[in-house]
Parts: C-alpha cells; sequence; structure tokens
C-alpha cells in the first residue's frame, strides 16, 4: 500500500516508528511515579485517592508520605481490572496492583499515549497478571503534530461521552426525588396521612396488589402453534434501565423448563429471585403473547382501577424493595414468593391521577433513554475511530468530522 510499510506488527505509516512497551517510559520502574516526601509538599491537605477500578477517584486522603506530585501526566493502569486513566493531578494510590506509567515526553505527548494505550487489546489472564501482557506490547509512534491532533480529536469525543454521562446522572437523581415526592404528597397539593408504608396523601388508600391485578396461567409452550417463541429470562431483564434487553429465541419444542409464563403487552414483571436486584420491565408489544420465566411474578393491572405504568414505576422505589427484601428467604439463594409480591400494599390514588403519575415519570424515563442511547453512538464511535488512528488506517489530515453533528445524528 502507498504510504505504509511492512513491520512486524504488519503495515503501518512509513513516516510512524514503533517502540517496545518498555522504551516509551521514563523509567522501567513503571509502579513507583515521581514519589516525594511530606517535606516537599508546598500545600498540605486532602488530595484524591486513584482507585483502579470504573469509579478512578475512591475518596480523599491527607496522608502526604503517600503523595504523587507529578510534574507531567501519568497513565494510571489497573493490573487487575486492566483500566487506564489519564491523570494531570497530585493523587494517592489506593489499591494494590494499581501501576503509575510515566510517559516518555520526549516521544509522546502524554494524552495521546494514553489513548495509545486504550487501543491495545489486553486480554484476561487472571489477578494481577495482566502488566506483564502490556509490557510486551509495541507502541507506535506518529510525529507531534499528529500525536496531539489525535489527541485533540479523540479528547473531544470523551467530552461529549462524559457530557451524555452527566446529564444521565442528573436526571437519574431527578427522577428519584421526583418518585419520593410523588408517591407521598401527590399531584394536588392535599394535606397527608401516616400509613404502614409511610405517609400518603389523604384521598388515597393502600391496597393488595392481589386486589388489583388479574389471575395468570402457566402455559407449556409446547402446545403452542406457533413454532418458535420468544423467551424472557431474569439476564434479560436490566435493572439499570428496567426493561427487557433481550431475549431467547426458542424452538417450541426445546423451551427451558422455565418458559412457562405467556406475557402480554403491559403486563409488568418482578423477579422474584434475589428481588433486591430489582429485574423489573413493563412488557411492550415486541413481547405481546411471548414466554418469561417462572422467576418473575407477572401483573397484570385491571383496566380503570390500576395504570400499568403507576405499578412499574411504583415496583421501583425503595420504598416498596425495602419492604419485599424482609420476606425474602434462603441464605445463598434468596427469593420471595409470587404471593408475597401480590399481598404487597401500595398506595392507591384515583385512576386519573395514577395515569398523570405514571406519564410523568415515564417522560423522565424517556430523557434517560435518549441520552443513554446518544451515549452509546458516541462509544461506538470513539472505539472504531480510536481503533483506526492508532493504525494509521484514517489520517487526521483525512479526517473530518463535527461532534455536534454526530450528537444530532445520534438523536
Amino acid at each position: 500500500m502507498d504510504g505504509f510499510k511492512e513491520t512486524e506488527i504488519g503495515l503501518i505509516p512509513e513516516d510512524w516508528k514503533l517502540f517496545d512497551f518498555q522504551e516509551t517510559l521514563l523509567t522501567n520502574r513503571a509502579n513507583r511515579g515521581n514519589q516525594i516526601n511530606a517535606s516537599e509538599i508546598k500545600s498540605a491537605g486532602k488530595f484524591p485517592v486513584i482507585d483502579q477500578g470504573q469509579e478512578f477517584i475512591a475518596g480523599f486522603c491527607d496522608d502526604e508520605s503517600k503523595l504523587f506530585n507529578i510534574e507531567t501526566p501519568v497513565i494510571i493502569f489497573g493490573d487487575h481490572t486492566r483500566c487506564f486513566k489519564y491523570v494531570d493531578f497530585p493523587f494517592i494510590i489506593g489499591a494494590d496492583g494499581t501501576k503509575v506509567l510515566n510517559p516518555n515526553v520526549g516521544l509522546f505527548d502524554p494524552k495521546f499515549y494514553y489513548f495509545c494505550l486504550l487501543s491495545l487489546d489486553i486480554p484476561s489472564r487472571g489477578y494481577n497478571r495482566h502488566f506483564k501482557l502490556l509490557k510486551e506490547r509495541i507502541i507506535l509512534r506518529p510525529n507531534f503534530q499528529e500525536q496531539r491532533t489525535i489527541a485533540q480529536i479523540l479528547s473531544r469525543i470523551q467530552d461529549a461521552i462524559e457530557k451524555q454521562e452527566q446529564i444521565i446522572k442528573t436526571t437519574t437523581e431527578l427522577k428519584k426525588a421526583l418518585m419520593q415526592k410523588l408517591f407521598t404528597e401527590g399531584l394536588h397539593g392535599e394535606p397527608q396521612k401516616e400509613t404502614e408504608i409511610g405517609l400518603i396523601p389523604e384521598s388515597w388508600d393502600i391496597r393488595n396488589i392481589n386486589d388489583f391485578v388479574l389471575q395468570t396461567q402457566t402455559q407449556n409452550p409446547k402446545n403452542e402453534p406457533k413454532n418458535k417463541i420468544k423467551y424472557i429470562d431474569v439476564s434479560s431483564v436490566s435493572n439499570q434501565t428496567f426493561s427487557v434487553i433481550g431475549h431467547q429465541d426458542c424452538y417450541r419444542e426445546k423451551a427451558p423448563g422455565r418458559a412457562r409464563k405467556v406475557v402480554y403487552t403491559n403486563d409488568v414483571i418482578f423477579a422474584t429471585i434475589r428481588p433486591t436486584l430489582k429485574r423489573i420491565a413493563k412488557i411492550d408489544a415486541k413481547y405481546d403473547d411471548e414466554y418469561c420465566s417462572t422467576a418473575f411474578c407477572v401483573l397484570r393491572p385491571k383496566k380503570g382501577l390500576l395504570d400499568s405504568e403507576y405499578l412499574y414505576q411504583y415496583l421501583q422505589t425503595e420504598n416498596f424493595i425495602d419492604r419485599i427484601s424482609k420476606l425474602q428467604s434462603g441464605a445463598s439463594y434468596p427469593a420471595v414468593r409470587n404471593e408475597n409480591v401480590k399481598s404487597m400494599v401500595i398506595p392507591i390514588p384515583e385512576i386519573g391521577e395514577q395515569s398523570e403519575i405514571g406519564n410523568a415519570l415515564k417522560t423522565i424515563d424517556q430523557k434517560i433513554v435518549f441520552h443513554r442511547n446518544r451515549k452509546q453512538v458516541l462509544q461506538s464511535f470513539f472505539k472504531s475511530l480510536l481503533n483506526q488512528l492508532m493504525t494509521g488506517q484514517i489520517r487526521v489530515k483525512d479526517l473530518e468530522f463535527d461532534i455536534e453533528e454526530l450528537e444530532k445524528r445520534s438523536h
């Protein structure tokens, strides 16, 4: 290929160079960093404790004897988790197995080096063995101008992803606060009364779920006239989005033994196994007349008495989860029975107010889903572009894109 040369790792741009991983660091003692003594610290205070997990900053500490007061940005590598973090501020290491990598700034722009490491495939090899694999890697080096341009492009996409993450977090917190308000105060500002499940508006009642749902039956899919079924098991329901995120396509003759509960549009399903994990979903039209596991309690609200969206939202509340968790039995496999779920009492306003509350919370859910989808689009684009830029398949001089336009497309 024109403009490329053959190397030990395949074709790379002819103006790029190869380095062994150890050559890319200022020191081979990659786990030490620029550790200094307390007497050298200019300003005392609490410093962030770097964690190798996804949380990144695990807290704050004033133990200055462990402080890394860096002069240039470093890369944190979690040997247990295979996570890389770019750090440009003083910090304290909080977990064993965390390595501090000091890129050779005479060869690499630190931010580019971070993205370069992100692009590496570090397969799982068990506890605390990933650094050995990292040391075997080859690092590609374009000139400094290209490095910095690549870093700027990828940083913009990362910033856009972080923006979506912050919106999702803020909106999720807003929903939690609104749920607390709506399920205890209602919509009309009426006085409250104390009940066995806490404060509720005076005009509301508390009743067993069983009084407001229809009886459901189990059915063997082998008796189905259709040849294939969609089967929803517990792992098919996300406790982040409270929705069905997948299913198994099964021939009726080979359907799992747990595939016995038929579900219809607007049914609400609640996993009775480990109920505190909140595997809760409302069935949409895609799964109408399909099957879910017997590990779910299927709740089918009576029309005109209980709004499906209202029930679905209330089951997500901490009040409900805390109360149902007290009915669990089994130490290694905690679970509740269908009867436990249906016997739970919930606050019941009149049907119109139920619908308004359900729709208000549904609107917030739609906003969260919207931003999760945008985040997913940006993450996919970042992953693809990272690989192509770091291998020279795409050169920055040939790259034209607009982050704002990309975000619009992700709508």
